[in-house]
């Protein structure tokens, strides 16, 4: 397709990026703790780091790593919401040489074991309020080295110590755990400061994250993000924001740095070019978020339009001073009209959406930051992309005909790990991905989405697969038949339906609920649950998924 998206770029952004700019993240992060030694790179719960404090950190932390003998490219998983240990924690790993093997904190016992065997990880960090998690697991996994971190441990004295009293013994947000031979987290940064620190040549298709997805299958897969990919898509974020933004700034960072949003445009792209995060730890305060965002001017923020509108929704954030703020993005899933138009009237700018998927890293189109209105489009294709819109036999569409979203760019994954014929099944033999979205391109290249291609399910951002959802129910000794779809919900965008046969007449919704909460992340856990005499299905006996669906947007009006 001819790149008529070109003659819509603002002025200043470029067509092309240079991915060859840097040979790895190290080689980059490196750049920026000494350029900006004395600027904040991070700051959480009042304590900031400066980018020397953190060049130390992470040097400290990628000596221990190595001592414990791991080789080049070994797994190291985190599981943490944000906080300072984060980013100490991934430029560690990637300065040692390491791949990130990012976990959702909110994983059960089964998600965990699953990512950690998947991966091959051989080292996790942990925050403790989630250790009893691993504790179950752990003897089912590879993993071989534990470091354990409390909520308070970067914080200093006495604050940190009051932290972690308070979230151990106040509030009780601590289960009791035993994983023995596990190391502190500060334990570990003195045991690295003793250690000599080894540089490690790492190059552009070395794989910096095992970033997981959900799959159609219900198996989570790890997308293969390179050093290139992830270089590449931080300089198309980059250049398509440098020409609207200031030397130094700070950007809010509410979504977790585990998910690939914020991972790649806050944590890496701000690094870049010298700016301060604000990490909120816990963004579903959003009276407490507020009250943060009152203490630090910002000149961004990122998020997902149910957190929009949660703090549109607060009555003290319209009071908050918006006098520097630039640049609001929204991304992870559809920005919605009334969000977008009530956004621009309390705050004066207004939320850009963009649109990417991990298997992207995630970036693939973004809207004009010059844009004055909400416009319902996902955007144009980042410097150095293409689009396509393609039938099912992978033709191109003419232009204003709807058919599946297919990028290709040097932000696109290598591949799913270890499931080559999961990889063929998405990227195309020319190089595209098929993106599972249906999409039109108007004539100045605008891209809208039309529909989801796949059955996948969109809550506050995260994406949830049916066939996860209907395997777990199935588990369920009073379950015959089960079917699992999205429904609007004006919270978290979509929620889960269940739609269920029972074998056993006494079983309830809230039963079945209940044993969803002990096997799936919160996000994943069904809202609603309706019981059918049977399911409609195919000639071949494949339930209808869509029929469901279409019968309950119905109900729903």
């Amino acid at each position: 397709m001819e790149k008529i998206w070109l003659k819509s770029y603002p002025t200043g952004v470029p067509a092309e990026i240079d991915v060859n700019e840097f040979e790895s993240i190290g080689q980059l992060f490196e750049r920026s703790v000494r350029k900006f030694r004395d600027r904040v790179a991070y700051t959480n719960m009042g304590k900031s780091l400066t980018y020397g404090e953190l060049d130390g950190l992470t040097r400290d932390f990628a000596a221990y790593l190595q001592s414990l003998g791991l080789q080049k490219g070994a797994r190291v998983a985190v599981m943490m919401p944000n906080l300072l240990q984060d980013p100490v924690s991934i430029f560690g790993i990637l300065r040692g040489g390491y791949t990130v093997v990012n976990c959702n904190p909110l994983y059960t016992v089964r998600e965990l074991a699953h990512q950690l065997k998947d991966s091959g990880a051989e080292a996790i960090v942990i925050v403790e309020n989630f250790a009893s998690v691993l504790q179950e697991c752990l003897t089912e996994t590879p993993v071989k080295h534990v470091i354990v971190t409390g909520l308070g441990d970067m914080l200093g004295f006495p604050k940190g110590a009051i932290v972690n009293f308070v979230v151990r013994h106040v509030k009780k947000m601590v289960p009791a755990w035993r994983l023995p031979g596990a190391v502190r987290f500060n334990d570990a940064l003195a045991r690295g400061a003793r250690q000599d620190f080894r540089e490690v040549k790492v190059g552009h298709e070395d794989i910096a994250f095992l970033q997981y997805t959900g799959g159609t299958t219900g198996v989570a897969k790890g997308a293969m993000l390179t050093h290139r990919n992830i270089i590449a898509n931080l300089q198309q974020a980059h250049a398509w924001l440098k020409p609207f933004m200031p030397e130094t700034g700070t950007v809010v960072t509410a979504l977790p740095l585990y998910h690939i949003f914020a991972l790649t445009a806050n944590c890496l792209t701000f690094l870049k070019i010298g700016w301060s995060n604000l990490l909120i730890t816990n963004p579903r305060d959003i009276p407490g978020f507020v009250k943060e965002l009152a203490k630090h001017p910002f000149d961004a923020i990122t998020g997902v339009n149910t957190l929009f509108n949660a703090l549109l929704n607060d009555p003290d954030f319209a009071r908050l001073d918006f006098s520097r703020l630039k640049i609001a993005l929204g991304g992870g899933m559809a920005v919605q009209k009334p969000v977008a138009l009530k956004w621009k009237e309390v705050t004066g700018i207004p939320l850009i959406e963009a649109y990417g998927l991990t298997e992207t890293s995630p970036a693939a189109t973004i809207n004009p930051l010059d844009l004055t209105e909400y416009n319902g489009a996902i955007g144009l294709p980042v410097s150095s992309t293409e689009v396509a819109i393609r039938d099912d036999a992978g033709n191109d569409l003419p232009l204003g005909e709807a058919g599946e979203l297919c990028v290709r760019g040097p932000q696109v994954m290598r591949g799913y790990y270890i499931r080559p014929d999961e990889t063929a099944k998405v990227i195309m033999s020319d190089g595209f991905l098929r993106t599972g979205d249906v999409a039109i391109m108007d004539a100045q290249g605008f891209v809208r989405i039309v529909d989801r291609k796949k059955d996948m399910i969109l809550v506050s951002g995260f994406n949830v697969y049916p066939n996860e959802i209907e395997e777990v129910v199935a588990t369920h000794p009073g379950v015959l038949e089960v079917a699992a779809v999205g429904v609007p919900d004006p919270k978290s965008g979509e929620a889960v339906k269940l739609f269920v046969v029972r074998k056993d007449p006494a079983l309830t919704a809230e039963a079945l609920i209940a044993h969803c909460k002990e096997n799936l992340t919160g996000y994943k856990v069904p809202r609603l649950v309706e019981f059918r005499d049977e399911l409609p299905k195919t000639n071949v006996g494949k339930i209808l998924r869509r029929a469901l669906r279409d019968e309950a947007l119905a109900k729903q009006g």
